[in-house]
């Protein structure tokens, strides 16, 4: 049977993969073992699912209105560890991954969400729940810059539901407007 990405993440991330699983499943999840013999030495090296977390790792710690320096604290660490986490260019262990997810108030998943196929090397995990080939979801670039989330982040301080949805209604309005002065 296939692992689930996020476990198969964590328990390399411990070390816990090995000899024990098929060789199906080790070129399936792009983990190695002993028998290394065409796949490059990842050993300690950062990859894109590393990347990735990280990216969603400043992502939510950016909606949260937390700065690195905060949460290094809240983790023990150095800021800088923490632009190296979100930069892709250290691990994450699975037991950090697993504070982070407490502090910051989100599942494990969250981390791996938004995955695309695009995103995947040869040597990199195939993601999804079907055996068939599926759509990919591929997220938005504006999704995750810094003015979006701050948008976000700012429209929901607003405590009154009926304003917030009056101002969402303005907003949405005048794009419409715009959008008609372009035609």
């Amino acid at each position: 049977s296939v692992l689930c990405p996020k476990w198969v993440y964590l328990l390399a991330s411990l070390g816990a993969l090995g000899e024990s699983m098929s060789n199906k499943n080790e070129k399936q999840v792009g983990i190695q073992t002993s028998s290394k013999k065409s796949q490059p030495n990842t050993k300690g090296k950062a990859t894109k699912l590393d990347e990735h977390v990280g990216q969603r790792l400043r992502v939510r710690r950016n909606m949260l209105g937390m700065s690195q320096e905060k949460l290094a604290d809240l983790l023990g660490l150095t800021f800088q560890q923490i632009q190296k986490y979100e930069r892709g260019k250290n691990r994450i262990s699975a037991s950090r991954l697993y504070e982070l997810s407490k502090i910051l108030d989100v599942s494990i998943d969250f981390f791996f969400s938004t995955l695309n196929k695009s995103s995947k090397s040869s040597n990199e995990m195939n993601y999804g729940f079907s055996d068939s080939s599926q759509e990919d979801f591929v997220s938005d670039d504006k999704l995750t810059t810094k003015e979006t989330l701050d948008l976000i982040r700012v429209y929901y301080s607003i405590d009154n539901p009926e304003l917030r949805k009056n101002l969402f209604t303005f907003i949405k309005s005048m794009a419409e407007n715009m959008k008609n002065e372009d035609t």
